[in-house]
């Protein structure tokens, strides 16, 4: 237990008086201000010995082992003549007006970088807010400022901020793995922002930017960075083949086997077996696959079909990918599966884009990773209603790596 008038150093400048046991378990440490100590004026931070009034603040220090400290320490105005002007003398430990010491702060600051939000202030007992502002303020301090120094390839992507079709839009360095920009709303005016900041020398470096087929996106890239080669995305592209041709053939081809009902359930109930990528399916999952597969074309055609859409993206040139284009189109458009011909017809627009990734081949895995930590950070904190916190944590989850 600490004795009376011995002076510990993270309490600079201050002696403690007494200790004392309140109701709830919880120490209260009285300190008064050390006779040998001479006050600093808050503003010039000069030596200054005219004490206008003296108040007492009780403030919240570290917990010592399970039990909740308090500290009533004396608050000094001073009649600064260097400043001529009445300040709250300076401590070192304590911010102005603050009710919580740098330990504390410190503590809050390491804890919110593992936990949620809601169980560090049931593990502190400090108030949801209170741990939120600590954490804005960290973040702040560390991605406030805009930074994007020789940027040369960008992955540019939509996600859903709440529900009801809001979205925001993120900028990542596609070479340090570091996020830029994130900014509410996905059109034209809502990205311009980011270039804006980017500014003209930095836009004519991008020599290219990944993205989804989002014509947005694309139409304002292709204003803001003249030199830039547009690269879509092949895990975007997949997702929606997925999406408009395989779900709607399963579908289909379900809805063709009303009357035998066994049958149906087979195939309305195989949709993940379908979008899944083989090498992620369990033994008798692949099985389960092989079986559906021989016994359904259409379901075949379009599952081959989307294998053979990925190799597009890894070939090891513009010529090859181009000639991997030509053979897939050509058994799209003679598949006689229509949402196969639709899908393939409004991808042949983008050919340009889809050829670029032999010359720029900027992982897919990217955005996958982005977009999945993106959910993850929604989860830990129950939602954002801050979007301006909630952009400050998905910086922080990409820090970038150094070259």
């Amino acid at each position: 237990m600490l004795n009376a008038m011995s002076s510990l150093p993270f309490w600079e400048g201050h002696i403690v008086r007494s200790v004392e046991d309140l109701e709830d378990g919880a120490l209260l440490i009285i300190l008064d201000t050390c006779p040998a100590s001479e006050p600093q004026c808050g503003a010039c931070r000069r030596p200054c010995s005219l004490v206008h009034e003296r108040r007492r603040r009780k403030v919240r220090d570290r917990d010592c082992l399970d039990r909740r400290v308090w500290l009533d320490l004396p608050i000094r105005r001073l009649d600064c003549h260097h400043c001529n002007a009445r300040v709250t003398e300076h401590i070192s430990w304590l911010d102005r007006r603050a009710r919580i010491t740098h330990r504390v702060r410190v503590w809050v600051e390491a804890l919110a970088q593992l936990l949620p939000i809601a169980h560090v202030a049931r593990l502190t007992g400090l108030h949801w807010h209170t741990i939120k502002d600590i954490d804005h303020q960290r973040l702040q301090r560390l991605h406030g400022d805009f930074s994007a120094n020789d940027v040369r390839r960008l992955v540019m992507d939509e996600f859903a901020l709440h529900k009801g079709h809001r979205y925001a839009t993120v900028a990542l360095d596609a070479e340090r793995m570091k996020v830029l920009w994130v900014g509410e709303g996905n059109s034209r005016e809502a990205i311009r922002p980011f270039f804006e900041k980017l500014g003209p020398e930095g836009c004519q470096r991008v020599e290219a930017v990944a993205m989804d087929m989002n014509s947005a996106m694309d139409l304002e890239v292709r204003a803001q960075c003249p030199n830039a080669e547009v690269v879509y995305d092949l895990f975007h592209v997949v997702a929606r083949f997925g999406r408009e041709v395989v779900d709607r053939v399963r579908v289909d081809q379900a809805n063709t086997l009303r009357a035998e009902p066994k049958a149906r359930q087979v195939i309305k109930r195989s949709r993940w077996l379908l979008l899944r990528n083989r090498d992620n399916l369990k033994s008798e999952q692949a099985i389960k696959l092989e079986e559906l597969l021989a016994a359904n074309k259409p379901l075949s055609t379009v599952y081959l079909l989307k294998t053979e859409l990925k190799e597009i993206w890894y070939a090891p040139t513009v010529r090859e990918g181009a000639r991997r284009w030509k053979s897939w189109l050509r058994l799209a458009l003679d598949s006689q599966i229509a949402p196969l011909i639709q899908f393939a017809k409004r991808l042949a627009k983008y050919r340009r884009g889809i050829l670029a990734s032999a010359i720029y081949p900027m992982s897919s895995s990217t955005l996958e990773g982005v977009n999945n930590r993106i959910k993850v950070i929604k989860r830990m904190a129950y939602g954002f209603r801050d979007s301006a916190y909630f952009f400050l944590k998905i910086k922080d989850a990409f820090p970038g790596k150094v070259r």
